[in-house]
């Protein structure tokens, strides 16, 4: 279900086949009617909802400060027992960060409905309103890439981590079914939770860029953030004539998406060291086995004979462990194996990747029967700052700035000239043809209405990290904007 709807098969951008659709529909369904046997106390009345919201904030806001005291008081990391556990943390999280945003999709053809101004304002937000730099799902990529983690092991993540992904795009993709249930998830997915800054804070610790949780901390609170755009956009929604006690408890469904599939916490909890190296092993042999000279014997075996047994790696790891080539307990630079696959010039030399010798270095370094990753680790050697380190982005070459805000006249010409004047000479040849033929869409389109038409489709969830949508994302926020 998800692949299938990134994979936008309608024949246009932004757009489904009729089978995604109507299978992406009975799964919401499924999912809505699944939010019934779920716990939760989310108010029975709208008037209670922002005093509830508030409170759930505060609380959140309490306990961080009690886990900044205790890790101050030399408390160990509450999340992450080592630097591979929160890659494969990143890794686990992956479907659902790569389609962030993704449900209030829906809501862009109503850009002059002024009910659905601030839902719409959060959506251009994550979109990072054109701006690379900022755009949310460019900025996780960017982060699974810097750590060798893109598009790696997506294959061994079960269904589970994939069901807040999917839930998303369906809602992208029937908001005008289950607008009420959009609406609540958005209410519930833009709160500030506790794990947020606390994930933020321990990847700091381990030379991880925390930037992409920062941010949602930062942009989710709820004296002027998404949280509170998100309360705001329910009360302005909020049914004249129709029933409102009925709108309320779709609402409540809504919200109550946001606690299907794995959660953070789940995701946290999955980790297994020594079966995540089988399954990198594992992974690894179907293509090594053959390639392997096989000049020595490791326990009475060639290499080639050991990688054709994935049921037999743990042996193999035991064998070489028995020879001398890894040494656990110790600095992973003393074991034969790991400088083989680390060192420059040596015979595995990148055939490891950054996320993959991470694993293979702490699995080396934890001593046989240590406390498994998901224990607390031993207190950190010194106390640990409240300040996240200070981020230092040297800015693109093709870096644009925050689109500015239309001046009072403004006309549609006006916006499309200041985007795309140039844009033919500047952007000659193969690499930068979607830039060119979303300028030739546009040329001679004088209504706002038609113009906003024909970019809608390339701010879509598939879409809109791209080069041409990030421009059709700037020219939307500025007619928009010009429009307001």
């Amino acid at each position: 279900m998800y692949s299938a709807l990134l994979r936008e098969g309608g024949g246009g951008p932004g757009q489904i086949d009729e089978l995604a659709r109507s299978a992406s529909r009975s799964f919401l369904l499924d999912q809505i009617d699944a939010t019934s046997e779920l716990a939760c106390d989310f108010p029975d009345h709208i008037r209670s909802l922002p005093v509830w919201l508030e409170q759930e904030n505060r609380e959140a806001a309490e306990r961080y400060r009690q886990y900044l005291d205790e890790r101050q008081a030399g408390a160990p990391r509450r999340f992450f027992s080592t630097r591979s556990h929160a890659l494969h943390f990143l890794r686990a999280v992956a479907p659902t960060k790569l389609v962030d945003g993704a449900w209030l999709y829906g809501l862009l053809p109503h850009w002059n409905d002024a009910r659905f101004g601030a839902l719409i304002r959060i959506y251009l937000d994550e979109l990072g309103q054109g701006r690379r730099a900022q755009n949310h799902v460019a900025l996780y990529r960017d982060l699974l890439s810097s750590h060798g983690l893109e598009g790696h092991g997506a294959e061994r993540l079960a269904d589970e981590h994939y069901t807040q992904g999917a839930i998303q795009l369906a809602l992208a993709h029937h908001a005008d079914e289950f607008l009420p249930e959009l609406i609540g998830f958005n209410l519930g997915y833009e709160q500030l939770p506790l794990h947020l800054p606390i994930t933020a804070y321990e990847l700091a610790e381990l030379d991880i860029d925390p930037y992409y949780f920062t941010l949602h901390v930062t942009v989710d609170n709820g004296a002027s953030g998404h949280a509170r755009q998100a309360l705001d956009g329910l009360l302005a929604a909020w049914p004249r004539l129709g029933s409102g006690r009925e709108f309320f408890a779709r609402v409540a469904a809504g919200f109550k998406l946001n606690l299907l599939g794995m959660g953070t916490v789940d995701a946290i909890e999955s980790f297994d060291m020594e079966r995540e190296l089988l399954g990198v092993l594992a992974n690894k042999a179907v293509v090594g086995a053959p390639l392997h000279s096989d000049y020595c014997s490791v326990g009475g075996k060639t290499v080639t004979e050991w990688l054709s047994e994935p049921a037999r790696l743990p042996d193999f790891l035991r064998a070489l462990e028995g020879l001398g080539w890894i040494r656990r307990g110790q600095p992973p630079v003393n074991s034969r194996f790991w400088r083989l696959l680390h060192d420059e010039g040596s015979p595995m030399f990148g055939v490891f990747t950054a996320w993959e010798q991470a694993l293979v270095a702490d699995w080396i370094a934890a001593a046989p029967g240590a406390a498994t990753p998901g224990s607390p680790p031993p207190p950190p050697p010194r106390r640990p700052s409240r300040r996240f380190p200070k981020r230092v982005v040297a800015p693109a070459a093709n870096a644009v700035s925050r689109p500015p805000r239309p001046a009072r006249g403004t006309t549609v010409a006006d916006v499309l000239s200041h985007h795309l004047a140039g844009l033919d000479r500047a952007t000659a040849g193969d690499f930068n043809a979607d830039l060119r033929l979303l300028s030739d869409r546009l040329a001679g389109v004088t209504g706002r209405a038609e113009a906003m038409a024909r970019l809608i489709g390339l701010l879509s969830p598939a879409n809109h990290s791209t080069p041409v949508g990030l421009l059709a994302t700037r020219i939307y926020t500025n007619l928009r904007d010009a429009h307001e």
